[in-house]
């Protein structure tokens, strides 16, 4: 009688078959379920966060330590922001003209209309 793992010894739903035939030898195994996060990183040097990258991790801690072992490899950055892509809100650039055209036409944001002293610097 030949000893088997207690994983053999389970039975299998079709979920479990299911990832086990979609795996491959020396293929990382990602679960379907872990979400997406983008991950902004900002230099040493710059003011901003900038968009880096995306990945697949169980929670915010694996998704913030896994940023870092992937895009600060060189010690390119001083801070790591991760956010779960499900979480962004955003505009199309389709939607420019709409969504920011209306700013134009508010004269009053812009300080054309009087005269700066020449004694006030940087203006």
């Amino acid at each position: 009688m030949s000893q088997q793992s207690p994983a053999a010894r389970a039975p299998q739903t079709p979920e479990s078959r299911e990832t086990a035939q979609s795996h491959t030898a020396g293929e990382p195994r990602v679960r379907a379920e872990w979400p997406l996060y983008e991950v902004f990183v900002r230099g040493k040097r710059g003011l901003n966060h900038v968009h880096v990258g995306s990945l697949h991790a169980p929670d915010d801690e694996m998704a913030l330590r896994h940023a870092r072992d992937v895009y600060t490899r060189r010690n390119e950055g001083v801070s790591i922001w991760v956010v779960r892509s499900s979480d962004i809100a955003a505009s199309s650039p389709d939607e420019k003209d709409p969504l920011f055209a209306p700013s134009g036409d508010k004269v009053y944001r812009h300080p054309t209309f009087y005269d700066i002293p020449a004694d006030v610097p940087h203006m």
